[in-house]
Order: structure tokens, then C-alpha cells, then sequence
């Protein structure tokens, strides 16, 4: 009997561990980007990043964050990219101190962040979207430090011209919104777009596992080498919102938002640091150049084999410059104080 006994034992916790693994091999054949989800919170966990929700009147913004404001350097606030989420930091977050204050928020619209009408999408839409937000979380009791990728970057620029009171200082990775001296791979093959009249679909919106992996060509120098399962996941999460991703991207192209930072660069007083990968396709690194001529004393890194996908590429390094930026501004700051 107890032999019996240790043999169903034995199967049953077998049981307990085949459980997980079979949801797991069914979730990654049936439902691969739910499991790309799960991915995603499971990373956040490890972080210890926390899910929250603020709200500005009946406006929801959906966040992650970790840590508490009023350590020894600002709070960072990360605005991520065109059709991303607030999980395109992850890998940055994972080289970033453990007490330093972090927080990543969906930009509007997107992921968990209320979804409205086309004036929330244009730039200064965005702009406005992401002071209430940092009102409603009250991160402006102090000067923070606000990072901004490609779109997000756009809107960081715009930021930083809008409200100076608000910030310590602002890095601005690959940012749209520039009159960019060299024309990249992606406006060229828009411009042959806009020129053939073709219903093709826009490189950044993929509806097929090719598109998808043309996306990830542009976006990275080298593409990451996802098994199909993944690439299905990617594209499961991606398709539901492709409309609204259109409608986004009319308006960040429009002539509204097209050179929002370019026209708003005069206003920048904060300190900038800029980050951009040598081999971007989608925004052209001759960008840096028309920052460094605007902005003579910003900073700038330009990183070798890697593209527009920064966060992806090259988290550690980012993660080092963003720190070392910090710490370089702190110690200004202490010399400043001393001298006055």
C-alpha cells in the first residue's frame, strides 16, 4: 500500500510540475502573445517594477514604476517610442541602481493609457497629456529627469521647451522631429510611398509575419533572431491596434508634429544629453549634428552597430550614459551652489 501510495505521490507532484510546462508549450503554440505578456510581467516582477494607474479628470494613465522619489539623484521618467509600451525600458531598468526612482508610463493612447481623439496624438497633444500625468502623480514637486525615445523623444524635446520649471535635465534617444540633413532608409521609402499612391502598408504598422520582420530590420542593426512562435506573439499583440497606430502615425507625420522639436529647440534651456545609433534607418543620426548646432552644450553619444532600437540594442551602455549624464549634472549643480 504505501508503495501505491509513493507511486501516486510521486505521479501527482509529476502532475504539479508537467502542469506549467504543458500551459506553457500550449499558451506558446495557441496563444503566443498572451505568453509574450506574461514574458513582460514576470521581467517587471523581477525588476521590481509595480503596475499603477493615475488619473487626470476622466483620463487614465497606465505606469510602471519602482523606487521613491528624493534620493540622491532625480526621479527619471521614460517616454517610449511610436506603437511601443512602457516594456520597451525593461532592459534599460535592469542596469539602472535599484534605489534609483523610475517611471515608465503607455504615452497616450497606447497599451493601458486612455485612447480619445486625434488631438491627444499630435505632439503637442502628447506634450500636454504627459505634464498631467506628471501632475497627477505629483512628479514635479522636484526637477526630474525625463528620457524620450524616436516619437517619445519628440515629445521629451517639446517637453523640456514647454516646461523648464518641471525638469533637472533631458536625454533625447534617436528623436524624431527634426529637419534631418540625410534622409533615412524609412522617410525614403515613404516618400516612394506618398509618390506611387499605393495602399501599401506603412514599414512600421506590420500586419504579416514578413512585415514584421522587415520592422525589426529597420528598427535594429541586428535583428533579434525570434523563433516563429515569438514573431506570431509579437504580431497577435501588435494587429488590434493597427488602426489606431495609423491614425497616430498620420498625425506625428502631419504637418502639425512633423518638425515639432526642430521648431521648439530654441526654447530647451535644460541640460540635453543625446543618444543615437550610427546605423539608424528610421530617423537619420545626422540629427545629432543639428542638436549639437542648436544646443552647443548638450552631450552627445553616438554608438557604433547599433539602429534605431536603442533600449533593444544596447540597454547596458544606455543605462551608463543616462547615470553617468546624472551624476555629471549633480556634481555641476553642487559646484554651482558652491560658487553662488
Amino acid at each position: 500500500v504505501d508503495a501505491c501510495a509513493a507511486m501516486e505521490l510521486i505521479m501527482l507532484s509529476g502532475g504539479i510540475l508537467a502542469l506549467p510546462v504543458l500551459a506553457f508549450f500550449t499558451s506558446f503554440l495557441f496563444w503566443p502573445g498572451v505568453l509574450l505578456k506574461a514574458y513582460n510581467w514576470y521581467w517587471r516582477r523581477r525588476l521590481g517594477l509595480v503596475v499603477r494607474y493615475s488619473h487626470s479628470a476622466s483620463y487614465r494613465f497606465c505606469y510602471c514604476s519602482r523606487g521613491t522619489p528624493g534620493g540622491a539623484t532625480p526621479s527619471l521618467l521614460l517616454l517610449h517610442g511610436f506603437s511601443a509600451t512602457k516594456d520597451m525600458w525593461l532592459p534599460i531598468v535592469k542596469h539602472l541602481p535599484r534605489d534609483q526612482h523610475v517611471v515608465c508610463v503607455d504615452m497616450p493612447g497606447h497599451e493601458g493609457t486612455s485612447r480619445t481623439s486625434t488631438e491627444d496624438y499630435s505632439i503637442q497633444g502628447q506634450v500636454r497629456r504627459i505634464h498631467q500625468f506628471v501632475q497627477s502623480i505629483g512628479l514635479d514637486k522636484r526637477p526630474f529627469h525625463l528620457v524620450g525615445t524616436s516619437m517619445g523623444g519628440n515629445v521629451a524635446g517639446v517637453y523640456a521647451a514647454h516646461y523648464p520649471a518641471s525638469l533637472s535635465s533631458v536625454t533625447l534617444v534617436c528623436p524624431a522631429g527634426l529637419v534631418y540633413p540625410t534622409e533615412s532608409e524609412f522617410i525614403t521609402r515613404l516618400k516612394k510611398m506618398e509618390e506611387s499612391e499605393q495602399e501599401e502598408s506603412i514599414p512600421l504598422i506590420p500586419s504579416t509575419i514578413p512585415e514584421l520582420e522587415d520592422m525589426l530590420k529597420l528598427c535594429c542593426y541586428n535583428p533579434p533572431n525570434l523563433p516563429r512562435q515569438a514573431l506570431r506573439g509579437l504580431l497577435d499583440n501588435r494587429t488590434p491596434n493597427n488602426g489606431f497606430y495609423k491614425e497616430v502615425f498620420m498625425e506625428i507625420v502631419g504637418e502639425k508634429s512633423r518638425h515639432s522639436l526642430q521648431e521648439n529647440l530654441h526654447l530647451i534651456t535644460s541640460p540635453v544629453q543625446v543618444i543615437w545609433g550610427k546605423e539608424d534607418q528610421v530617423v537619420d543620426v545626422s540629427g545629432a549634428a543639428v542638436l549639437q548646432a542648436a544646443l552647443p552644450n548638450c552631450q552627445v553619444a553616438l554608438l557604433d552597430n547599433c539602429g534605431h532600437s536603442v533600449a533593444l540594442e544596447r540597454p547596458r551602455k544606455a543605462a551608463k550614459l543616462i547615470i553617468d549624464f546624472l551624476s555629471a549634472q549633480e556634481v555641476s549643480d553642487e559646484s554651482a551652489k558652491k560658487l553662488s
